[in-house]
């Protein structure tokens, strides 16, 4: 089947988390035998086309757009002219905000589609973008909701992230995963392991040296800070703990001044930003892998349960690390304690310092039990939370749209009267909405 898959708000092959999703996701369909065309958005000195080969699978297509986030829309009569000459059997589109080009066109053309949503589509009470939603007289929640009623299907980590107008037998829940052939610790490079290890100054694996990584966003929600906190209550404890992070992101210059001040530069390593394909030599280093989530300080996660599928835990695991994540669902259904990790009280960094302590024990005892479980987790992540379990499922939505009659465009929403408008009429829109919340925010 020939799927147009538009990612218009994403900058894919890339480092982020979403271009890692869009890009597993494109090749292991193509394995399967489908041709993928993804349109994503193009960044800097792009080439506007790109065609990646897969192997074991068919060349992906990589169509760029230039355009900024919040005029993503206004890429539709370019898109439509792209499908027109591609003739695509299927559109799947990656929700965004201002997005829904992909929707649109396969509404108008009664074509299958598959709705992907990796966020909470209506934000709770409190939050900016509930704030800017209720100035925009609720479009925002309006635009959301309509191409959920659009699409065939909509696939999601948590059904909670979709509008509850919705009805629930469209949405299918389907994690997130590794890429259980990339990180796979019998895959990686001793030397260059070895060089690496002596380049960020962790000990040799043979001298009793235990590491501890974090990979990720620094975003104050995803807790590196905790982890931090950690590191200060362990590290006069045990000299040969060490605790590796790898990422960047609008928490990092303040967390480098935190460890800083805590005299912790020589056991807390900070790397910057990290290419996804150099990733599983980096995680490799470690003997556990941490994912300290903070949901108190991201309201839509406690509206909603915890819809974020956890990329760097399913690694983690791909490459045979025990990992340590906080006690709440459905973390604590997919680390479980004693066979994948540790889970430790949510936010407290007394509580994530005992179990660290407790999963990087010293001596061959715990070196052993943290083989077991790190053996216990690359298999069942090889088995639940693969990327290739992702598209088996995900195959067999497509092959249900399929056999379906696809959805007829209705009047009701007077699609073929629909036009894109100006790109000036935009702009001014924005503005006078910016001005009109800047004036509430004042009040």
């Amino acid at each position: 089947m020939r799927i147009l898959y538009v990612a218009g708000a994403v900058v894919a092959p890339g480092s982020h988390g979403g271009a890692t999703h869009v890009l597993e996701v494109a090749s292991e369909l193509s394995k399967l035998g489908h041709e993928l065309h993804v349109v994503c958005r193009r960044e800097k000195d792009q080439p506007a086309r790109l065609t990646l080969p897969v192997e074991g699978g068919l060349p992906i297509e990589f169509y760029r757009v230039r355009l900024p986030q919040y005029l993503n829309l206004l890429s539709y009569p370019w898109l439509a002219r792209l499908a027109k000459v591609l003739k695509p059997d299927l559109v799947m589109e990656r929700y965004y905000n201002l997005a829904g080009a992909g929707m649109i066109y396969a509404r108008r053309h009664r074509l299958p589609s598959i709705l992907e949503v990796n966020a909470l589509m209506v934000d709770p009470p409190g939050t900016k973008k509930f704030l800017v939603d209720k100035l925009l007289f609720r479009r925002l929640e309006w635009w959301a909701t309509l191409q959920c009623q659009w699409a065939g299907r909509i696939v999601t980590p948590l059904h909670t992230t979709v509008p509850k107008a919705i009805d629930r037998a469209k949405i299918a829940e389907l994690p997130w995963g590794a890429n259980t052939e990339r990180f796979n610790p019998e895959k990686i490079d001793p030397e260059k392991q070895l060089r690496l290890r002596f380049q960020l100054g962790l000990p040799d694996a043979n001298s009793g040296g235990r590491v501890a990584v974090f990979a990720g966003s620094f975003r104050h929600w995803h807790g590196v800070d905790i982890l931090v906190e950690a590191a200060r209550r362990l590290a006069p404890k045990d000299d040969q703990l060490y605790f590796l992070l790898l990422g960047g992101g609008p928490e990092e210059a303040s967390l480098r001044a935190k460890v800083a001040a805590y005299g912790l530069e020589k056991r807390v390593i900070l790397t910057g930003k990290i290419k996804h394909e150099r990733m599983p030599t980096y995680l490799s280093l470690a003997d556990c892998g941490v994912a300290p989530f903070d949901t108190s300080k991201h309201p839509p996660l406690r509206a909603a349960g915890f819809f974020w599928s956890p990329l760097k835990i399913f690694e983690y695991m791909a490459l045979g690390l025990p990992t340590v994540t906080p006690d709440l669902p459905p973390l604590n259904q997919i680390i479980r304690p004693g066979e994948e990790g540790a889970l430790f009280k949510e936010g407290d960094p007394q509580s994530l310092a005992d179990a660290l302590q407790e999963i990087l024990a010293p001596g061959a005892v715990a070196a052993w039990e943290r083989r077991r479980m790190g053996q216990s987790a690359r298999n069942r992540v090889s088995r639940e939370f693969s990327w290739e379990a992702h598209c088996h499922s995900l195959d067999q939505l497509i092959q249900e749209l399929e056999q379906e009659n696809p959805t007829a465009p209705g009047s009701r929403f007077g699609l073929k009267k629909w036009r894109i408008p100006r790109l000036s009429t935009i702009r001014e829109a924005s503005k006078r909405a910016g001005e009109f919340a800047r004036r509430k925010l004042k009040r």
